[in-house]
């Protein structure tokens, strides 16, 4: 059975580039885990999935991230990251774009905002390679595998305060998100059958042509 890793956030005094613990879960995971896209991985052999749960990055950012990495190859998918993190490709905001710049390489994609959203693109990449850890242990090929969902949900809000002058004090929430990835290996292709489609293109008499055979028949 798939050994599903769950990347978890550490507490908030840990700002620092590993803002989040990796622990190993149990063999019998599966069981105790509820993945939100289980329904779509119909063959559990072909399939493999990695959950980060709590973790301190932007909700709508991490949403953009998850649309834009949906159905890439695995592969196409670690060079577009990387390009993301070099500013030279841009995650394409499509939902959540209120008071979003605009940006020439979301021309791309067919809109025209988009950010670099780098902490986000951080915490996806360590989800994927263990999603790829997962798939390498159940003899996946790297090259077949397709992101075939990536689910991204609002975390319980991490509630702080602020102190301002003259005695005020103003709420200072963060917006962690629970992400779940399902990567799967390419389907075998099977060769369309062509008798089949003969038989289909033969179209059966529907009631105007034997009516218009009939008339026909009397006139002979």
């Amino acid at each position: 059975m798939e050994q599903s890793s769950r990347i978890q956030g550490l507490p908030h005094s840990d700002v620092s580039d590993a803002n989040s613990s990796v622990a190993d879960a149990p063999q019998d995971n599966d069981k105790m885990v509820r993945y939100a896209a289980a329904a779509l991985a119909t063959n559990p052999e072909k399939t493999a999935r990695a959950r980060g749960e709590y973790l301190r990055t932007h909700f709508k950012n991490m949403r953009e991230v998850g649309a834009a990495l949906t159905g890439l190859k695995l592969t196409k998918a670690y060079t577009y990251l990387e390009n993301v993190k070099d500013h030279k490709q841009v995650i394409p905001y499509r939902r959540f774009a209120g008071g979003i710049g605009r940006a020439s390489q979301a021309k791309e994609f067919g809109t025209t905002k988009g950010r670099w959203p780098e902490k986000s693109v951080r915490f996806i990449l360590r989800l994927l390679k263990n999603a790829e850890s997962n798939a390498d242990a159940k003899n996946l090929e790297l090259e077949e595998l397709t992101i075939k969902n990536i689910v991204v949900q609002q975390a319980p809000k991490t509630r702080r305060r602020t102190y301002r002058a003259h005695g005020r004090i103003n709420p200072y929430q963060g917006h962690p998100v629970h992400v779940e990835i399902i990567l799967s290996a390419a389907e075998e292709e099977v060769e369309r059958n062509k008798e089949k489609d003969a038989v289909s293109k033969i179209v059966a008499p529907n009631r105007r042509l034997l009516a218009r055979r009939r008339i026909e028949a009397s006139r002979a």
